[in-house]
């Protein structure tokens, strides 16, 4: 894998992530103890969408969820949307983002781990929300 020399920060970042849902009611129950684990606390709450935003004034792109207009299946394996990461800032995170997901019965892909076919430190745990979208915690630090 080709890893680019760092550069200079240029104040651009990601505004906003809009996913559609086909149940924005449950995707509120899911999302909303999960976020503020992730590091997100709520934006706003109207009757097609919910949204989260990065807690504490950091920077970081929005996520927005909102109730699908159309009925489909959604799957990583097709064109659009693989999977969602969210950087967390220590290991610990990564362990107590894994064990809500697991007593909230999502299907967990992976267990925490090192992932040493990425750049290190990479240590992440990977799994399904409710509607089969997959999500990442990851940890770019050695710190527990």
């Amino acid at each position: 894998m080709h890893r680019p020399a760092r550069r200079r920060e240029t104040g651009a970042v990601l505004g906003h992530l809009g996913v559609n849902v086909p149940d924005l009611h449950q995707a509120s129950a899911y999302y909303g103890p999960l976020m503020p684990l992730l590091g997100y606390e709520p934006f706003m709450t109207a009757e097609d969408a919910v949204a989260y935003m990065p807690a504490g004034g950091k920077r970081g792109a929005y996520l927005f969820l909102y109730e699908a207009t159309e009925a489909g299946t959604y799957t990583s394996g097709h064109s659009g949307l693989q999977h969602l990461a969210f950087i967390v800032p220590t290991r610990g995170v990564v362990h107590q983002v894994h064990a809500h997901v697991a007593r909230a019965g999502s299907t967990v892909l992976h267990r925490p781990q090192e992932w040493p076919q990425y750049p290190p430190p990479y240590f992440a745990t990977f799994w399904l929300d409710p509607f089969g979208i997959m999500l990442e915690a990851v940890c770019h630090h050695d710190r527990e």
